[in-house]
């Protein structure tokens, strides 16, 4: 009985009455991997800029202009998912309208 109520991520309040909670702990953990992401892609994106008369070339480098913006947006699409994932259930389907019994 008490898997059934870790599946459903329902808990009982105060006057009886069922809370479902509509993330569970999977949600959780994929969108904290979300925000690692998002992060290491703006680190990657980081880097001294042009100072006074100094051009700095180091702002052309590709982890600057390709791989952290990439980094970063899959982080944020990902995000998404991870909103928006529920786990399936595996329980078969109750077929109760038989029409083979008669």
């Amino acid at each position: 009985m008490a898997k059934e109520e870790k599946k459903t991520q329902a808990v009982e309040n105060k006057a009886g009455g069922r809370i479902s909670y509509p993330l569970g702990k999977i949600n959780f953990i994929l969108m904290g991997i979300c925000l690692l992401l998002i992060i290491i892609g703006f680190w990657l994106m980081t880097g001294d800029a042009n100072v006074g008369d100094k051009f700095n070339n180091n702002i052309f480098e590709a982890s600057r202009i390709t791989t952290g913006p990439i980094i970063a947006f899959l982080g944020f699409v990902l995000m998404a998912f991870a909103i928006i994932y529920r786990k399936k259930d595996n329980k078969p389907a109750d077929n109760t309208d038989n029409t083979d019994n008669e």
